[in-house]
């Protein structure tokens, strides 16, 4: 027994290096959300929602996103109403107990792609799209792993097995991904005239991803900066106080 433990060992110590080896870090960006001071951009949290809409839409969704979240990216009430109305939502029942399909409204979350999780796993050859609401935030250095995933589709090395129905990801665990590449130059036309590289879409949709994950951002940020200036004001009041109570007492 104390044989097999101590082979057991030795097996881990020696994998080790190459674990360790096999590890890649994403990409690192400068995000203009990054920092205390960091900002969303409106405009391309827009594009971001355009490439979610027309490339990530068909599989994967967004369940935690109403339509009128969108408003907080800049959009209208009348631009988020015919937005909204471009969807099929479920309601109901009716007066004869049925359900049935409307156009959406403001109110209502985004639509998923599919009804259950079994047509989901069925149309996508086993696999379950996850969901992006909370992606950025369910991954280390979430906004650089989703980019470098999404940026990180290529041939793979030679003696390199792929499964069938899998592509090489030089970023995801393991290498092999049931998502085929989605992002590619022009993959987009972009309604503000943005050049649509394979780089800027997969900027702007990690971009839209990370406010949907943390939509409160800003707010958080600001709230912070408040704090740590009435500290400071606070620290600075009471060390004049101090000096002054300190001075009387001297005096007695």
């Amino acid at each position: 027994m104390r044989k097999i433990v101590l082979a057991a060992a030795a097996a881990f110590v020696l994998s080790s290096p190459v674990m360790a080896a096999e590890e890649i870090k994403p990409m690192k960006r400068t995000w203009t959300f990054d920092g205390v001071f960091g900002k969303f951009d409106k405009q391309q949290l827009q594009r971001g929602f355009q490439v979610y809409k027309e490339v990530c839409a068909s599989c994967h969704s967004v369940q935690y996103l109403a339509f009128r979240n969108l408003q907080d990216i800049g959009y209208s009430e009348d631009q988020v109403k015919v937005i909204a109305a471009e969807y099929q939502v479920q309601d109901g029942p009716d007066e004869n107990g049925d359900m049935f399909d409307r156009p959406g409204r403001a109110s209502d979350r985004i639509p998923k792609p599919f009804a259950n999780e079994q047509l989901a796993r069925a149309s996508n050859g086993g696999a379950l799209p996850p969901d992006l609401s909370l992606m950025t935030k369910a991954r280390e250095d979430g906004p650089n792993y989703v980019f470098s995933l999404m940026m990180g589709y290529t041939e793979p090395p030679k003696g390199f097995e792929i499964l069938p129905g899998m592509s090489y990801n030089t970023y995801f665990p393991g290498h092999q991904i049931g998502m085929p590449q989605q992002i590619t130059d022009d993959r987009v036309t972009y309604a503000d005239g943005t050049k649509a590289s394979a780089e800027q879409i997969a900027s702007d949709v990690t971009a839209f991803l990370h406010w949907a994950a943390e939509p409160k951002l800003e707010v958080r940020h600001a709230t912070g900066i408040r704090v740590v200036l009435f500290a400071l004001l606070f620290t600075v009041l009471a060390f004049f106080y101090k000096r002054r109570l300190w001075a009387r007492l001297e005096k007695h």
